[in-house]
């Protein structure tokens, strides 16, 4: 065999100075928050179906549903990857009145200043690991950079109330909206951004404006992974109020 023709099996010699233990071992960032795509419909689908179905017996979305937002209003999802896999997402969508109504499961209001959420889901095998809360503190503090967002809305079943309530999320009262035999109890939070990043958020852009969450968000999650499952969504909420605290109101844009 010439040497060329071997190149391709030859092992790559290591420098002196880098042990095997510190080389690279993939491209892929180590954990990754991004909008998501129309290429992660499937993926969300099935950890959103896995999470639910068993529990409520049907999902908040369905594909078509998932590929109608995504295409829509990208900017208003948030998806979480470890090494490249998905592990947790949020999808929202803009509402332009006061309370949910049946129209809000289905429609896009971009003139809207509300963010209606209307999934967060986490794969089965990670959670237990505080990557609800999280997922959840890291969007609410990217819509306080979006200038035409006011609050956030969702719509819950009552066990799931005091999980959203540690979030930051006030009860608005009985939702209108049933599914078959299933009640919902809707809730708001208020966003109240940071006057500079909201003034400034059109130059900004979601990826840029992720890289200024990184250093609160893996703070967070080193804290909440020392922490006992109960404890987790009690630090996110105290973060939260830390945060507000230090930052001005917004002002008009």
């Amino acid at each position: 065999m010439s040497l060329v023709g071997a190149l391709p099996f030859l092992k790559p010699r290591l420098s002196p100075s880098v042990s095997p233990g510190r080389q690279r071992r993939h491209t892929l960032p180590a954990s990754e928050f991004r909008p998501l795509n129309t290429q992660d419909a499937i993926s969300v689908f099935e950890i959103e179906k896995e999470a639910f179905i068993s529990v409520s017996g049907d999902c908040p979305l369905h594909l078509d549903e998932v590929r109608h937002f995504l295409m829509l209003c990208p900017e208003l999802s948030m998806g979480w990857f470890e090494e490249g896999r998905l592990v947790a997402f949020i999808i929202g969508s803009q509402w332009d009145q006061d309370r949910l109504t049946l129209d809000a499961l289905t429609l896009h209001k971009p003139k809207g200043s509300t963010v209606h959420i209307h999934v967060l889901a986490v794969h089965r095998t990670f959670r237990q690991q505080g990557k609800g809360p999280i997922l959840m503190w890291r969007y609410l503090q990217y819509l306080r950079c979006l200038p035409y967002v006011r609050r956030a809305v969702l719509m819950c079943e009552d066990f799931l109330v005091p999980f959203y309530q540690k979030s930051g999320f006030k009860v608005q009262g009985r939702c209108s909206i049933t599914v078959a035999s299933l009640t919902f109890t809707e809730m708001q939070y208020p966003v109240r951004g940071h006057a500079l990043m909201r003034r400034n958020s059109e130059a900004i852009g979601f990826p840029q404006t992720a890289l200024l969450l990184e250093k609160q968000t893996q703070r967070l999650e080193s804290v909440l992974l020392l922490e006992e499952p109960i404890q987790r969504s009690e630090t996110a909420l105290l973060l939260e109020e830390q945060t507000q605290r230090t930052e001005p109101e917004p002002a008009d844009v």
